[in-house]
């Protein structure tokens, strides 16, 4: 198992995909392998699911309390990913991990990805999670049991726009098995830490 290099500079790993591609699962698997890696904690405006807890899978807020830092440019980026959900990237995330010196990762939207990726440049190494196919993507959502099949046509249709989009990341990383997956973005995640 390689490292994952601590660096000096203040660097930020992206990983974004189509709901479903896979994304949270690679993520989960670098945060237990790496201890210099960080997840930054997305605030949204959704309900919480399941057993997702408050300032570990997100900060849940109101609305109002979004809104309010969107005002104060509270925001890396932030997006209205469904009709009235929001989702973003607080800066002061960011700087607690920072301050601890170890290396944000973004589990974030296509949308949210490209925007911290046009403001950090090559301080940011963005990673597109692509899955097998449309139909893999399907079932996989399918699965989860989460959703209504209403709700998986809607993060159908956006994925198949969002993967439009994947040639924009620096780097793509085909999840067809897990594992390979998870190892291939380590591997990337070694080499951008290693250049200063």
């Amino acid at each position: 198992m390689s490292a994952i290099l601590k660096s000096a500079v203040q660097k930020v790993i992206i990983l974004t995909a189509p709901s479903g591609a896979g994304k949270t699962s690679i993520t989960k698997y670098l945060l237990k392998n790496y201890p210099n890696l960080s997840f930054s904690v997305s605030a949204t405006t959704r309900a919480p699911r399941g057993n997702e807890q408050d300032g570990i899978a997100y900060h849940f807020i109101t609305p109002a309390a979004f809104e309010g830092h969107i005002y104060q440019n509270d925001f890396l980026e932030y997006e209205m990913v469904y009709k009235d959900v929001y989702y973003g990237t607080l800066k002061s995330e960011l700087t607690r991990i920072w301050e601890q010196e170890k290396t944000p990762v973004l589990d974030i939207d296509v949308k949210g990805a490209l925007r911290v990726q046009k403001q950090l440049g090559e301080d940011c190494l963005s990673i597109f999670i692509q899955p097998p196919s449309i139909e893999v993507l399907q079932e996989r959502l399918e699965k989860r049991e989460t959703e209504s099949p209403d709700a998986i046509k809607i993060r159908l249709e956006k994925a198949a726009f969002e993967m439009s989009f994947s040639h924009q990341f620096k780097a793509i990383v085909k999840n067809d098995t897990l594992e390979i997956a998870c190892k291939e973005v380590a591997a990337l995640i070694d080499q951008f830490l290693a250049t200063a």
